[in-house]
């Protein structure tokens, strides 16, 4: 008998797999798909024959448990620390604003001090907007965790009266992006996470880590080879259909092809619209079953475009005021000679609904309207993907709506971003989920492990400007 079987190879699962065989636990991972990662996953391009991602993912420096998964099972070597973002401004500044680009760097100061620089190079703000971005967050991070949870951020920001060019050139330019959804569809919390962790508590939370090369393989190649030397036994294209629910405890996982496997504990790592699919009736409209339904979710769009010639240098770039948000130069290193680029939109309600041909051309036209050697380039190939429920809505109250990991079976523990994580919906809070799943599991089956990691300790600075 396993000790622990996990369903569902996304990062909660790998994560609670990989903190479980540290402990010393035997454990089984199924996976319906041919490959692990769930949403982070690659696919092969049919035209170009290249491994691409479904959608670009990012990490910061404040995360720490998917920083600390990386090191453990040997990927974080590759990731790129990137030290330095570029801010493109909007294009109703002036006819010409291909040379408007502000690099957003760190000084050598305390947080909240190390940004101060990089704020004020932001050339589509006027002084004015900047002293009214500095009162807003500097009463966002005072906000109150019981009143942050209830509060609309749009409606927040109109009580302290941001400047409609703050609003739209800097909140929303970094809240869309950082959780996928709309100023009226977020939560105050949710925004005060982004911001007290990303930005004001410590000089290096702010930094973007990204991978420099395809998820499949991180996640199918490199972390599959961790797992398997520790002895967890990964098992692909094993679809679990239901758990067996016997005097209220799990006593086994039916898969698709008929075959049971049992096991002491089980970990359901899978999206919350799927959870309820895996239990017997009686315990469907059960809590906190029955809400998992109520949890909404944001669509993100990823536009992958392969030109003739470089477009740009720049390994990046956050696109203000453009349909276009992120730019991602995935030219660089082993792909030197594709010319291969990932726009990425998220909060892409609108553009879900619009023909792929029409959203394509008109990312094509920022990116010509933003560097001249775009405007002469061929595009030789181009697709557009949108992942429907990539990620849930941190709304006004959701936080009520997340189950805790230790579900009411007591062999049966939940694990994904979607559980109570204190995060947003992001590859920490999924890593934090399967650690805290981990946790649980080492417990009861007295291995005592302390397996999450702290934050980023906050300033001296930091903490006594915010009282």
């Amino acid at each position: 008998m396993n000790d622990v079987i996990v369903i569902g190879g996304g990062l909660a699962g790998l994560a609670t797999s990989v903190a479980l065989a540290q402990a010393g636990v035997k454990v089984t991972l199924l996976e319906s798909r041919p490959r692990l990662g769930g949403r982070a996953s690659s696919f092969e391009d049919a035209a170009t024959g290249e491994l691409i991602d479904n959608c670009q993912h990012v990490a910061m420096g404040c995360c720490t448990n998917f920083r600390h998964f990386c090191r453990v099972t040997g990927i974080e070597d590759s990731f790129l620390r990137e030290r330095e973002l570029f801010f493109v401004a909007p294009p109703t500044l002036s006819a010409n604003n291909r040379s408007r680009v502000c690099r957003f760097s760190a000084m050598p100061l305390p947080a909240p001090l190390h940004l101060a620089a990089a704020f004020l190079r932001l050339s589509y703000l006027s002084w004015r907007e900047k002293l009214a971005l500095a009162r807003g967050l500097k009463a966002l991070a005072r906000e109150r965790p019981e009143t942050a949870r209830e509060q609309n951020f749009a409606d927040w920001l109109a009580k302290q009266r941001q400047p409609l060019n703050v609003l739209e050139r800097f909140w929303w330019v970094v809240l869309v992006s950082a959780l996928s959804e709309s100023l009226d569809r977020v939560s105050v919390a949710a925004a005060q996470k982004v911001f007290v962790d990303g930005f004001l508590a410590n000089r290096h939370g702010w930094e973007v880590w990204l991978p420099t090369v395809p998820l499949d393989e991180l996640y199918s190649g490199q972390l599959t080879r961790w797992l398997t030397s520790h002895g967890v036994e990964v098992r692909l294209k094993s679809g679990a259909e239901r758990l067996v629910v016997v005097n209220d405890r799990v006593t086994a996982v039916e898969l698709r092809n008929g075959e049971h496997l049992s096991a002491q504990q089980f970990v359901l790592a899978v999206p919350q619209h799927l959870v309820r699919s895996f239990l017997p009736d009686e315990w469907q409209d059960k809590p906190p079953f029955n809400r998992l339904n109520q949890l909404e979710t944001a669509p993100i769009a990823s536009v992958h475009l392969w030109f003739d010639r470089p477009i740009t240098e720049l390994p990046h770039a956050v696109l203000v005021g453009r349909l276009s948000q992120w730019m991602f130069n995935r030219s660089r290193g082993e792909r030197a000679q594709t010319n291969y680029y990932q726009v990425v939109i998220s909060n892409a309600r609108e553009v879900a609904e619009r023909s792929q041909v029409e959203v394509i051309a008109d990312v094509v036209s920022e990116l010509k309207a933003i560097w001249p050697d775009a405007a002469s380039a061929v595009l030789r190939h181009s697709r557009m993907i949108v992942e429907h429920k990539a990620v849930f809505s941190p709304l006004p109250g959701s936080d009520e709506l997340r189950p805790a990991q230790q579900s009411p079976i007591a062999n049966l523990q939940l694990a994904g971003d979607w559980t109570q994580t204190g995060w947003p919906a992001t590859m920490e809070g999924a890593v934090r989920s399967g650690f805290l799943a981990a946790e649980n599991i080492a417990r009861l089956v007295s291995r005592d492990a302390s397996l999450l990691q702290p934050d980023l300790p906050t300033s001296w600075l930091t903490r006594w400007w915010l009282g």
